[in-house]
């Protein structure tokens, strides 16, 4: 009995290693830029279908080129980004996020 859950067990987690291997960012840089672009898309798409007034767009665009500056020290600070800095990046890149689509959906009309 002891036998077949203990083999159970293993065959379990071999059916699932495969997919937390594949759940794990290879290249964690590019998935920090990847975003930054798909953001800075967003606040493209947002001044082009006029749902950004100059304000919203001129605040966004400097969230993120700060959001790029503290991406830049940190990677010129040693090997890469450690886990507490890409924490960080994440959380602003979530915070930018959150304020790009409220900006876009607030309502607001550029003059």
């Amino acid at each position: 009995m002891l036998v077949r859950h203990a083999v159970a067990a293993m065959v379990g987690l071999a059916l699932m290693a495969p997919v937390a291997f594949a759940a794990a960012p290879r290249h964690p840089r590019a998935n920090i830029n990847a975003r930054e672009r798909r953001q800075a898309e967003r606040i493209r798409d947002g001044r082009e279908d006029g749902q950004l007034t100059r304000g919203e767009l001129d605040r966004l665009r400097a969230d993120e080129a700060a959001i790029r500056a503290e991406e830049r020290v940190y990677r010129q600070s040693g090997n890469g980004l450690n886990r507490a800095e890409r924490r960080d990046l994440e959380r602003d890149l979530n915070r930018t996020s959150r304020e790009i689509y409220r900006a876009r959906h607030n309502d607001r009309v550029p003059e």
